[in-house]
């Protein structure tokens, strides 16, 4: 009886992992599409993207996607420098995750490629559209509680680390992931600004409160399903 009670709960458990899992790069799914659907809008993406956003435009032989998984890949070594030995092997599965999110951002690029956005009004109305779609993924994701994006994990190590507020130096970070970006579009192209503006302010006072709308009201359902 006692075995097969343990063998019930051990079955359960691996089930509730599985759909974490898929609920996990469903999130990713989304998110990568709302970076597609703000990119698309030419207003500048989120803080976190920004600086990959530069790069694809300055060097295009690689996509927005590739440079988000370099971008991402750069961030997970920061956490093994800031970490050293305290940084867990089981973090490294932020490789594979930063892979699907490129992937599935080049994906989304892909799919909304046919829509024409010529007015201003229109590109902002897609700045707007994918930031609810990129905090409605997170949200998924954050409620999967699988493991962190590369850029919170790299604001948890620093926050570890210094044994200062999360919140404090993830605006600190957000700013200064803005900031680069802004140096490199001045270098990249000579002075002027490109690839950060309005939208990029939008995504950042904005994806904070979409996601904590979606997660208080899908966290419910969606925590019964992955039991």
């Amino acid at each position: 009886m006692d075995r097969s009670y343990r063998h019930e709960k051990k079955r359960k458990r691996k089930t509730g992992d599985s759909k974490k899992n898929i609920f996990c790069i469903l999130g990713l799914l989304i998110a990568g599409i709302g970076v597609a659907v703000t990119k698309k809008g030419e207003l500048g993406v989120s803080p976190v993207s920004s600086v990959a956003n530069v790069l694809s435009l300055k060097y295009t032989t690689l996509t927005l996607g590739n440079w988000l998984i370099i971008w991402n890949s750069i961030l997970i070594l920061g956490q093994i420098v800031i970490l050293r030995r305290k940084f867990q092997p089981f973090q490294l599965l932020q490789v594979p995750m930063s892979f699907l999110f490129g992937y599935f951002t080049d994906f989304g690029m892909w799919i909304i490629s046919s829509i024409e956005v010529d007015i201003y009004l229109m590109r902002l109305a897609m700045v707007l559209l994918g930031t609810v779609i990129l905090g409605f993924g997170i949200s998924i994701s954050v409620i999967a509680n699988l493991i962190l994006n590369s850029g919170e994990a790299f604001v948890k190590a620093l926050s570890d680390t210094t044994h200062k507020e999360f919140g404090n130096l993830k605006i600190g970070f957000d700013i200064t992931c803005v900031m680069l970006a802004v140096i490199l579009s001045l270098i990249f192209f000579e002075g002027k600004i490109e690839g950060t503006r309005e939208g990029t302010v939008i995504a950042a006072l904005f994806t904070g409160f979409v996601i904590r709308f979606f997660t208080k009201r899908i966290r419910g359902p969606l925590e019964k399903i992955m039991a």
